[in-house]
């Protein structure tokens, strides 16, 4: 029994290292030195290439690189017997509740306006509101979205939620399904996408969903760039209905140069580091599932292939 780690993005060495702290000494390949494939049994992967896992004949799990499991599900070719599981890490929750609310605090205490001032030496003063009287609303309301939720609540903010499915969440007004999506977006200040990637959710951020926002409204995506319509988000920042917009996630990544993102004075750009997969941090839920897949027992943070996440 081996296990195979496949990705372009992290090293694989220390993912071994994390790994084998919990479970011990392993038969381990790092892509592409896979060695003999009917080995293999257990397939750590972020975005592999199309059709690789298909040749793993005795592969009996798939743990996505990322709590994202979109990048595994586009590969037509997946095993559809083989269960796929994703990360839990804390860190990354954390990270992302982080770059969540320095970016509404950001909306919260006109950093983009002092910024601009400073830029033209000019001594002014801005009129501030209140956290209260600023309206968060998260899309998606799963392990990392209810975390910024309550970071935000915890912070003063009024927040609402939004999610394909019911939440229900202390202090948040929650809102689901077609139905839902209007009125929450009606009274959304600053619009935190954190959905997970689906047939259903690609590009929901479109003209007609920007439209419903409050003329003023600031759009964060740290969600995958998949969810917004590049061109309606640029005309929906230059008619004046959206005051900003701050992008973690592309369509194209990395960002081609040429994009008109980097250049627009109302976006603010990151290059996908919102949240960081670490192995310290992931790996005992990773051993874990290998150790219990290994004893024939249920595995953990198993996804629905159905849903999409």
């Amino acid at each position: 029994m081996a296990i195979a780690f496949i990705s372009e993005w992290d090293n694989g060495d220390r993912w071994r290292r994390e790994i084998e702290r919990h479970i011990g000494p392993s038969d381990w390949r790092n892509w592409p030195d896979l060695g003999k494939l009917e080995d293999i049994d257990v397939a750590l992967a972020w975005a592999p290439p199309v059709g690789l896992l298909a040749t793993l004949p005795n592969l009996k799990m798939i743990v996505s690189l990322g709590m994202g499991v979109d990048h595994l599900l586009k590969d037509t070719a997946l095993p559809a017997h083989v269960p796929v599981t994703r990360i839990h890490d804390p860190q990354l929750i954390d990270q992302m509740v982080e770059y969540a609310l320095l970016a509404s605090l950001r909306v919260l205490r006109l950093s983009d306006d002092y910024d601009a001032l400073q830029r033209q030496a000019q001594w002014q003063r801005l009129q501030l509101r209140e956290a209260r009287d600023c309206r968060v609303g998260v899309m998606g309301l799963g392990a990392i979205g209810r975390e910024v939720a309550k970071a935000h609540l915890a912070q003063g903010f009024t927040v609402r939620g939004w999610a394909r499915r019911a939440h229900k969440i202390d202090g948040v007004e929650c809102f689901d399904g077609n139905g839902g999506l209007a009125p929450f977006l009606a009274e959304t200040d600053i619009l935190i996408c954190l959905l997970p990637l689906t047939p259903e959710t690609r590009g929901i951020i479109h003209a007609r969903t920007l439209a419903l926002l409050p003329k003023g409204a600031h759009v964060v995506n740290i969600a995958r760039g998949g969810h917004v319509l590049d061109a309606d988000l640029l005309g929906a920042l230059d008619n004046g209905h959206l005051s900003g917009a701050t992008l973690d996630v592309f369509n194209a990544e990395p960002l081609p140069a040429e994009h008109p993102f980097w250049r627009h004075p109302k976006i603010r750009i990151t290059p996908h580091i919102a949240g960081q997969t670490n192995a310290r941090t992931a790996s005992p839920g990773v051993a874990e599932n290998i150790s219990r897949l290994r004893a024939g027992q249920p595995l953990y943070n198993l996804i629905e292939r159905a849903v999409g996440y």
